[in-house]
Parts: C-alpha cells; structure tokens; sequence
C-alpha cells in the first residue's frame, strides 16, 4: 500500500516507525537499569501471597534492590547472596502430629521397628504428646534409636516415612506438609541468584531425606543442608575413641553409634553458619525463639550487605492448627528487628486443595499393637 503514499507521507510513516522503535527500546533499558535485571518482577509472590502482604512486598523490594548493579549502596555480587531457612515451622509444617523427626522417631520405637530399640526408648517415644519440647534430650533419644543404623539407611526410612499419611490433615503425606507460599519465596530467590541454605534442628540426614523429596529439591543441594548431628563412625570401629586410628576402605560402611554431638538450634545456628558456610547470609527466615540467633547473627551490624530477617507466625487455626497471638507474636519480632509472616492472612494458600485439616489433631499410637 505504500506504493500509493507521496513520498513526504512515506518519510513521516517511517520516521515515525522508527522512533516508536527506538522508544521502546529506550524505556526496555530504563527498565533494565532500574531493576537490574529482568527477574525481579513486581509479579513475583503473588501465586499464593495476599496482595497486601507486608513480607511479599518487602522481600521484593529487597531483592530487587540488591540485584540492582546500578545501585551501588545495595548491590550484592550472586556469591554473596545467601539465603537461609529454618526448616519445620518456617517451610514446611511443624504441628505435632505432623513434625515429621518426632513422628519418624514414633513410629520408628512404636510401630515399624520396635523390636529394635529398648524399653526405655519405647517409653520415650509414649510420652510425647502436644506441646512437647524438640531440645536436646529428646534428640538423644532419636540418636539412640537410630545407632547401628548406616547413614544410608536412615536416609532410606526417613524417604519411606514420609509417604506415610498424617492424621492431623486429610489426604496428607509427611513429605506433602511444605507451605506453598514458602517454596514459592525460595524458588523466587533462587531465580535471583540467591544461594539457599536449610538450617535445621532435624538431624542432618533426615533433613536432607526431606529437602530431596521435597517441592524445593531443585533449589537446595544437599550440601546446603545442615543440622543436628548424631555421632558417625565406620562399622568396626564404633568404640574406638579417634578416628585417626584407622581408614576408611573400598565397602566400609558409616554408622550411626548411638552417640550425640549436638543439637542445631539457639546459638549452634549461628555457629554452624560460620563454620560450614564460612560467610554471613544476607536473608534469614524462621519461625521460633530458637532461631534468633541465626537472624541476628544475620542482622548484625558488621554485616558488609544489606540484610532482613522474616518470622513465619503461626496463627491460622482454620486451615492449621496455629495457636500463635498475631498481635503479640508480630510486636515482639518487629522490636527484634524482623518482618513478620502471618499464615492466616498472608498465606492465600498454605498446602494443596487436596488437603484439608482434620477434625482431631492427632491420634495417640498403641504401643501393644506397635509391639504386637
């Protein structure tokens, strides 16, 4: 058609042709430039936060901040960019009868395996009932329960328990128990070139079962993953005191003796993160007083970059079974200087439409029957 313009109506058709092209690369680099890069989307979070969640915009505005090579103040080159999480209670879900260590060690002494633990244990495991204390003498217990066990093979009954169903939520699995929101923040800053840590009071070998079969598998290596620790040594040498006094060979196995070393939690968090990792993380999320340490040894003032710290608060008592004050809760973690998350507001979802709360919390174990 253009045949039939004159040729002044042509130049103006293509001169303006060409500035709308221009123009839009222009405003393409403005955008550019003011966000970093093209994965901060104002979009993100979104899928299964409120849109007036505080966390969700305040995290996004962080990111987007510190990804932004033209702000010099804020930037965070990709090495540093650590992010680490709590794990039960902060990603996935922690409500007895649905934490899954304490669970596995239930059924372990009670159901699967009693023939292989001792009266005592058995007794333990008996006692557990809501509003039970996850420290460290109940990890002595798991750690007992466990010895002679490979590393392997705890790694295998951890992957196993978790297709068993809890009876707290319907049509739940344990491994199903990870918060949507949650593995959404993680896979976001995953695509943001964040390196992702799993710092948990689970033993390690157990978290990493979990981590690996979890909807955040891909983003966490189990490198990244690090928790309570029982005593490892390698079959035949259980007691002997060094390990230097001998050497591992081709078809050893490593053990679990039955031993403690300690549990990761307090101020273990904070230390394990300055051994194992070796540099300070710039995020932090958790969910209890047991993972303070962890968010102000990120918080800390030495610390070279920008840094937030979030609080997973458990006050949805319809769709969870959260007992947690938000007005209380969220006063007391903003004076400690952290954001924090309401599940029964901010959470547009929490787990799949499939599941649902039951009507009983949970169920007490016969342990006749386990024995039987």
């Amino acid at each position: 058609m253009e045949k039939n313009l004159s040729s002044s109506q042509l130049f103006s058709k293509r001169k303006y042709s060409i500035l709308s092209i221009l123009l839009a690369f222009a405003l393409t680099f403005v955008w550019i430039g003011a966000t970093g890069c093209g994965k901060s989307s104002r979009n993100a979070l979104t899928e299964y936060w409120s849109a007036d969640a505080e966390a969700a915009e305040s995290l996004r505005e962080y990111v987007n901040k510190v990804t932004n090579k033209n702000d010099a103040e804020n930037f965070i080159p990709v090495e540093d960019r650590i992010a680490v999480f709590d794990m039960d209670g902060t990603l996935t879900c922690e409500t007895f009868y649905t934490y899954y260590d304490t669970m596995m060690f239930i059924n372990y002494c009670l159901v699967d395996h009693p023939e292989k633990v001792s009266d005592e244990l058995k007794a333990a495991a008996m006692e557990i009932k809501p509003g039970y204390t996850a420290g460290e003498e109940l990890a002595r217990n798991f750690a007992k329960a466990y010895a002679g066990m490979t590393v392997q093979e705890l790694y295998d009954y951890a992957v196993e328990f978790g297709q068993k169903n809890t009876d707290s939520f319907k049509n739940m699995r344990y491994i199903d128990g990870f918060y949507l929101p949650m593995v959404e923040v993680v896979k976001y800053l995953y695509d943001n070139d964040f390196t992702i840590y799993v710092i948990s009071g689970t033993e390690r070998t157990t978290s990493r079962a979990i981590i690996a079969n979890s909807p955040i598998s891909e983003y966490v290596s189990p490198a990244h993953v690090i928790g309570t620790e029982f005593e490892v040594k390698q079959r035949g040498y259980e007691d002997v005191p060094s390990n230097m006094d001998f050497k591992y060979a081709d078809g050893d196995e490593l053990v679990f003796t039955g031993g403690f070393i300690q549990k990761n939690l307090n101020a273990n968090k904070s230390i394990e993160i300055e051994r194992e990792i070796g540099t300070r993380p710039v995020l932090a999320f958790g969910n209890s007083g047991s993972d303070t340490s962890m968010m102000n040894y990120v918080l800390d003032s030495r610390n070279p970059y920008p840094s937030q710290a979030y609080m997973v608060v458990a006050d949805d008592d319809v769709r969870e079974w959260g007992k947690q004050d938000w007005a209380e809760k969220s006063a007391q973690y903003r004076d400690q200087g952290y954001v924090p998350i309401s599940m029964k507001n901010d959470f547009l979802k929490i787990y799949p439409d499939t599941i649902q709360r039951s009507e009983t919390q949970y169920v007490e174990p016969d342990a006749e029957e386990g024995a039987a």
